[in-house]
């Protein structure tokens, strides 16, 4: 039986009646939860922190934050809007516990062949971008992360970021402003 028969939804499965139906113990429609939500949340967790396991790690424990108080959940809002706020306070959170990796080997290099320059020069404008971004504070790298890569309205970043609107105006404005001193005003990275 599928999750929407079952659920008895026929064709309007929202998120709010999954995480509704999963406090009441039903995991079917918890990993229906998970499949619809785990690509956006790694997304924005990359962007956040630049790594791959850290993403995981942070979408991982959204999860199962979201599972443990899911008997708690009222649809008073939008569960999107409820789990953007949990993954972006995740990731912020950590991005304040990080601490810089020092490595006590240096890694060696490949020679570079032809056509390798091109795709050298990408990896270095991953890195500088990356670097930029690292240099933000927690909030205005979360603001941009969500505004420009994941394209969220003003309302929902300030919902995510608890804060106004007006105030994640103001963080992407000193954010921009960073990143133009950061990469260069002759840089066609911005």
């Amino acid at each position: 039986m599928t999750i929407k028969k079952r659920l008895n939804l026929d064709g309007c499965s929202s998120d709010e009646a999954l995480i509704l139906a999963t406090g009441r113990g039903d995991l079917q429609a918890f990993a229906e939860v998970v499949r619809r939500h785990e690509q956006w949340a790694w997304r924005v967790a990359h962007r956040f922190l630049g790594d791959d396991q850290e993403a995981a790690d942070m979408v991982q424990e959204a999860f199962l934050r979201i599972l443990t108080a899911a008997g708690r959940y009222r649809s008073t809002a939008k569960f999107r809007t409820y789990f953007h706020r949990v993954i972006t306070h995740l990731c912020m959170d950590r991005a304040k516990k990080k601490q810089p990796l020092f490595m006590e080997v240096i890694p060696e290099f490949p020679d570079i062949g032809a056509g390798a320059v091109e795709s050298i020069m990408k990896e270095e404008t991953a890195l500088l971008v990356r670097g930029a971004l690292d240099s933000l504070s927690s909030g205005q790298r979360m603001a941009v992360v969500l505004r420009y890569y994941e394209g969220l309205p003003y309302k929902e970043i300030a919902l995510s970021l608890d804060t106004t609107p007006k105030a994640v105006e103001r963080l992407l404005s000193r954010a921009r402003q960073h990143l133009k001193s950061s990469l260069g005003k002759g840089n066609n990275l911005l």
